[in-house]
């Protein structure tokens, strides 16, 4: 089983931006976390992150036939982007929308969420344990 993991713009500063909302922690630690589980789980990831919208709907479109699923925390695009929601749609594959904090507790404008429509699911709130769950979610959603 392979699966992509796209992060958007901002995500490779975890640890420096807003320690308040997003900890200490850095970007190489949570891909660290996730290729651990992902070698326990026998599963192969493949980590992308950019600040680029254009970039992140690139990678979706080049999955098509190559991932089993897509783990995805647009960041600021969640809020704005319909491209990415196209290019899931267009692609077909089990996506899972990953959220460090829960944007529905945080200003009036990130309560929007475009991409959630194409995904089976979205995990919010639970820092990079959110990311690990949206694994397991695809593990179990592949092999169903």
């Amino acid at each position: 089983m392979h699966i992509l993991v796209l992060n958007g713009p901002n995500l490779n500063l975890l640890g420096l931006r807003e320690p308040e909302h997003y900890g200490t922690k850095s970007y190489a630690d949570l891909i660290a976390l996730l290729e651990a589980e992902a070698k326990a789980c026998d599963v192969t990831l493949e980590c992308f992150q950019s600040n680029h919208e254009g970039d992140l709907v690139d990678a979706i479109q080049n999955a098509y036939g190559k991932a089993d699923g897509i783990i995805i925390n647009p960041a600021a695009y969640t809020h704005t982007s319909v491209a990415l929601l196209d290019a899931v749609k267009a692609v077909q594959i089990p996506t899972v929308e990953v959220h460090l904090t829960d944007p529905d507790t945080r200003e009036n404008f990130r309560h929007i969420s475009y991409i959630r429509a194409a995904c089976i699911q979205t995990i919010c709130g639970k820092g990079f344990a959110g990311y690990i769950e949206a694994l397991h979610t695809l593990i179990k959603h592949c092999k169903a």
